[in-house]
């Protein structure tokens, strides 16, 4: 188990897709994500394998959650600053979590 001061340290907000383009030089098909957390945080990039239940232009406006405290990962030629949050579908395939309203960009869960 962690406690609960563990799990303070991970910082997940709410975020809005602003721009998404397909990914096909990955090695696996994804989307390119870029993700505004509002005037504190800013836009951060990210790779999401979400090709299934996705296209780049229905997700745009989309909320979003992602872990905004993790360091930048390498993706292929791309930097992926923000791990966007999703749950696995019946075939395993990501669903990605968001709030069931809009609510302000950058809002902390907890």
């Amino acid at each position: 188990m962690i406690s609960y001061d563990d799990f303070q340290k991970v910082d997940i907000r709410v975020g809005r897709i602003v721009r998404a383009e397909p990914y096909p030089e990955a090695r696996k098909p994804a989307i390119k994500l870029w993700v505004d957390f509002g005037a504190e945080i800013g836009e951060k990039k990210s790779s999401a394998q979400i090709t299934r239940h996705y296209t780049p232009e229905a997700l745009v406006g989309r909320q979003v959650l992602g872990v905004v405290n993790f360091p930048p990962r390498q993706i292929g030629k791309f930097v992926s600053e923000v791990l966007v949050l999703g749950l696995p579908d019946a075939e395993g395939e990501v669903v990605l979590i968001g709030p069931g309203q809009d609510v302000p960009l950058g809002g902390r869960m907890f």
